[in-house]
């Protein structure tokens, strides 16, 4: 996992797998920024909406997606490192 800075940003990309409510699972990188993990997105923020981006979904990917928090069963971190602990 590679860390860039873009304009006073820092990219930390992580891949998960979510998983929503009606069924749909999702494939993508979401940006970890200044947070340690990825759990800390979903419970340490209180923004809505998490951003997947080069995702993956129903045949297609490269795509972005931009998704309710409350419309998630579950998130599945590809770097256990990344995940919560």
């Amino acid at each position: 996992m590679g860390t860039q800075v873009e304009a006073d940003r820092i990219v930390r990309p992580a891949a998960i797998t979510v998983r929503t409510v009606e069924g749909s699972v999702i494939q993508g990188k979401v940006n970890l920024g200044s947070e340690r993990r990825v759990s800390d997105i979903f419970t340490g923020s209180d923004k809505p909406f998490v951003v997947l981006f080069d995702a993956a979904y129903s045949g297609g990917s490269g795509k972005v997606f931009i998704i309710n928090k409350a419309h998630i069963v579950w998130i599945e971190p590809e770097d256990e490192q990344l995940a919560a602990g």
